[in-house]
């Protein structure tokens, strides 16, 4: 599955941006939300994911790169989120946000960073509907993709695969083509790009050329 992340949209045309991925058969759209502590940058909040639903059907993926999620969980479910995924890394109880984001009909995501382990979110996968592995530092987008975390990638998909599992696996950063058919094959099944797709003069190319990698 595709999922263009609306971080590397024109923010003076969100509607029509938003419009743009649908058009061109994005499968979800990826919306990236920073603190400015959790990563060094600060993107949008709920009202932006509220903004954005009221404007598409798309399949909402809202990643919460902020150090309290459990914090704020309840106000990005009311703003129309369909999938929350939050960070192994940051200050909370992640057994018990992953149940606060079920317990609302949502499904559940877990995210780490590069450097962490794929040890970290061992003992979460039963309780999650996505796993994601960040291919670069969070934070900016624009990065150059970290083969590094191939390896993790595939881990993640031998224990998804060894507990009969069926959570998705997700990456984000530095995906175009070629390194969509790397993650693809180490078993990653949805892909996040930004710059490869909302800065493509022709989205629907640049997503059926993901697809076909």
């Amino acid at each position: 599955m595709i999922a263009p992340s609306l971080l590397a949209a024109d923010f003076a045309c969100l509607e029509v941006e938003v419009a743009r991925a649908a058009a061109a058969a994005a499968d979800w759209l990826h919306l990236d939300v920073m603190d400015g502590h959790f990563v060094d940058n600060i993107s949008f909040g709920p009202a932006v994911v509220e903004t954005i639903d009221e404007a598409t059907d798309l399949f909402l993926d809202v990643h919460l790169m902020i150090s309290r999620p459990d914090v704020f969980l309840q106000r990005f479910i009311a703003a129309g989120a369909d999938l929350i995924t939050v960070h192994v890394e940051a200050d909370h109880d992640v057994r018990e946000t992953l149940q606060g984001i079920r317990a609302a009909g949502l499904k559940a995501g877990l995210a780490l960073n590069p450097a962490t382990p794929i040890e970290a979110v061992l003992p979460f996968l039963d309780q999650i509907d996505l796993l994601l592995c960040m291919t670069v530092v969070p934070g900016m987008g624009g990065q150059a993709f970290l083969p590094e975390v191939l390896s993790k990638i595939a881990a993640a998909a031998r224990h998804r695969e060894s507990q009969g599992l069926s959570f998705h696996l997700e990456v984000d950063g530095g995906i175009q083509a070629d390194t969509a058919a790397r993650c693809a094959a180490a078993g990653a099944n949805v892909m996040v790009a930004g710059t490869s797709l909302f800065g493509a003069s022709d989205m629907p190319a640049a997503i059926r050329a993901l697809r076909t990698a």
